[in-house]
């Protein structure tokens, strides 16, 4: 059996104490919250009979939290965060659509997809919220899965039958290195001339890594890398620094240092990635999940 909770602690009261403290007196916690100061010392006192212990002292005529209401707060607002989030997840589960949208994206998508998929998203749902959440496809997959974010735009996860996914754009994959380096002026590179060089990559769990791996598995060698980095325009900066050569998709070449240069792969090595919009299948009703669906329909991506 559930343990039973004093009917005088309520989530509205535990909002009014976290205002409280935060704010400092029972003014600007009143001032905050929209209602009188006499209510917030109402809720605050009911608070203590519910606990059965003092959360407060007098100090002049200041009130002091205690301890034991840092104590209460610091619960309070796990508890508070997880009953949001639960009330949102039954509202998407429901096919209800909240006015706060989180996507998870790769870095080398902010630069372009990413904004253009959220502008076609407000020309439909002008009220919406976008927050952006970044990481590697496996990351994102993971968060989309827990419900941490609500959609991801990612390489195109294969065999997940969870998910509901639309085909965005394919990428051409390149060789980078530094400019003046011997591959600078080729019309383009064989992997195999290129056993004895030093190399830079993504870590594991990024899309572009896995890519990155696979045309030097055709080569029939593996790669030395020498640093491993965790977001694309740190590796390309490498590359410019003449730390090593690298993979990248077409798609950066608009963000690219201006001391690095993409040379096409030799065609026994040619490689692309599928980018794709994710979200859950159980959320195909989500409206604001549909709109931003009919949305990434809308994108026009130039071939990279």
């Amino acid at each position: 059996m559930l343990p039973r909770i004093h009917e005088d602690i309520t989530f509205r009261k535990l909002e009014i104490l976290i205002s409280f403290l935060e704010s400092g007196s029972l003014a600007r916690a009143a001032e905050r919250l929209g209602i009188s100061a006499v209510s917030v010392h109402r809720a605050l006192h009911s608070l203590e009979s519910g606990t059965r212990c003092a959360l407060f002292r007098l100090e002049g005529r200041n009130l002091q939290p205690t301890e034991a209401a840092h104590a209460l707060a610091e619960v309070a607002r796990d508890i508070l965060q997880r009953m949001d989030e639960g009330v949102r997840a039954t509202r998407a589960l429901a096919g209800y659509g909240s006015e706060r949208i989180r996507i998870g994206s790769l870095y080398s998508l902010t630069s372009g997809t990413v904004p253009a998929l959220i502008m076609a998203l407000k020309l439909r749902k002008p009220d919406v919220q976008a927050e952006l959440i970044l990481g590697s496809n496996n990351d994102l997959l993971q968060k989309l899965r827990e419900g941490s974010i609500d959609a991801a735009v990612i390489g195109h996860p294969e065999g997940c039958t969870d998910l509901e996914s639309q085909a965005l754009f394919d990428d051409n994959i390149y060789f980078a290195a530094p400019e003046g380096s011997a591959y600078a002026g080729r019309a383009s590179i064989a992997l195999e001339d290129c056993a004895d060089e030093r190399f830079v990559s993504l870590q594991e769990g990024f899309v572009t890594y896995s890519r990155f791996m696979d045309a030097f598995r055709l080569a029939g060698f593996e790669p030395q890398v020498v640093m491993k980095t965790n977001d694309i325009f740190s590796l390309m900066n490498l590359v410019g620094g003449g730390i090593g050569c690298t993979l990248l998709p077409g798609r950066v070449r608009s963000v690219l240092p201006p001391n690095v240069r993409l040379i096409p792969l030799d065609p026994r090595y040619a490689m692309r990635q599928s980018i794709a919009l994710c979200f859950l299948r159980s959320r195909e009703r989500d409206p604001t999940l549909l709109a931003l669906l009919a949305a990434s329909r809308t994108l026009r991506i130039p071939a990279s």
